[in-house]
């Protein structure tokens, strides 16, 4: 499946400034390691050491936050928006 993923401001040095990219995935799981393979980085910045989305780090697929469909096992469609969305905290890098 072909998605969408919109790119924060703060990963836009990761796709080369790009504001969107293509990544192709059954689940949210395959489409995070489609992006590390095209844009190596990207995992890191998503996902933390045990395999979980990161604390700071919101996920929405379509306009359905990840949490509540599965985290990174959600399924994902042709043509679905996946948006990654820092939480708005003071002093915590993502």
């Amino acid at each position: 499946m072909v998605v969408e993923v919109r790119i924060p401001s703060l990963l836009k040095s990761l796709v080369n400034g790009a504001s969107a990219v293509k990544a192709e995935g059954r689940t949210v799981a395959e489409v995070v390691d489609d992006l590390e393979q095209r844009y190596p980085g990207m995992k890191a910045k998503i996902v933390d050491g045990s395999g979980q989305i990161k604390q700071f780090v919101n996920v929405f697929l379509n306009s359905e936050d990840v949490r509540f469909l599965g985290n990174l096992q959600a399924t994902v469609r042709d043509g679905d928006r996946l948006s990654i969305l820092p939480a708005i905290v003071g002093g915590h890098d993502l």
